[in-house]
């Protein structure tokens, strides 16, 4: 029953999200991108690995490759599209298992405190005191370039912020009424966290998701503007914007095109953060 509740609020804030002119836009943006992602094989006019040499003579937009091409005579568009698979494939599955893991250290730390509290606040210490694109770059460079990896970066990275989050969270909610009661009933521990105390915080975490959905994806694209993302040629936008910064003054196209890619995504997931916390403040 009480995973119906919630299951019934979460779609209630879904309708609500209508209401939200920038949560809309948001939503498209971020709808458009996952529909390019998974019929990329279908809408992608060429292979996005293939060398066209005769496009090396004006690679600037045409009737036939309508983004241009890049210093390789590759299809821009092409890429593009098929280059945001790597961000649905990585960023979703990092941020959820970071989430995962960083939701059960703070419900832990904030919820039987003491020594557990202690214990989890100086790893989170630890790993938030240094810049966050310096851990990625040791990470990266130490167990080397791939979506394995940089799923790791981001879950290393990523899991203490969420775990701070939840732990103020937790602080606060484990002194509500329904936890009282919870504990009267003889409920267990991880029960009262992930049925009473979890559900409760959803609205602020369904918000930094959003966000943090978005960090993720200028992680990856700063990864592959450095070498650091996935190895060539497979399509990464960071990486399309490194292969061809050198050509930037002659040709901007070439970079310009998946930088706005990034950009786009990245705007659609802080407007619809927006947009979950105006129904936030609502509810």
């Amino acid at each position: 029953m009480a995973n119906d509740g919630v299951l019934a609020l979460t779609w209630n804030r879904v309708r609500l999200l209508k209401e939200s002119p920038v949560g809309m836009i948001g939503a498209f943006l971020v709808l458009f991108w996952l529909f390019v992602a998974i019929f990329a094989p279908w809408i992608a006019p060429f292979d996005p690995n293939a060398n066209n040499m005769d496009a090396l003579i004006d690679p600037t937009p045409s009737a036939v490759n309508w983004l241009g091409t890049d210093n390789s005579g590759r299809d821009i568009l092409s890429r593009i599209i098929w280059g945001s698979r790597t961000v649905f494939a990585v960023a979703p599955l990092a941020v959820l298992c970071a989430y995962a893991i960083g939701c059960m250290m703070g419900l832990m730390a904030g919820y039987y405190r003491g020594w557990v509290d202690d214990l989890v606040n100086r790893i989170s210490d630890i790993v938030l005191s240094f810049p966050a694109i310096v851990l990625y770059i040791i990470v990266i460079m130490r167990f080397g370039a791939s979506a394995n990896n940089i799923i790791l970066a981001v879950i290393f990275i990523s899991s203490p912020q969420i775990t701070r989050i939840v732990r103020g969270m937790t602080l606060e909610l484990r002194e509500r009424e329904y936890v009282a009661a919870a504990k009267m009933r003889g409920e267990s521990a991880l029960y009262i966290m992930l049925v009473e105390i979890l559900p409760n915080a959803r609205g602020p975490l369904i918000v930094d998701a959003c966000l943090r959905l978005g960090y993720t994806t200028i992680a990856i694209g700063v990864l592959g503007f450095l070498g650091l993302g996935l190895p060539p040629p497979d399509p990464d936008w960071g990486g399309m914007v490194k292969e061809t910064y050198a050509m930037m003054s002659i040709y901007p196209h070439m970079s310009l095109f998946p930088a706005a890619a990034i950009s786009s995504l990245v705007v659609g997931l802080s407007l619809l953060a927006d947009g979950m916390r105006e129904i936030s403040i609502r509810d």
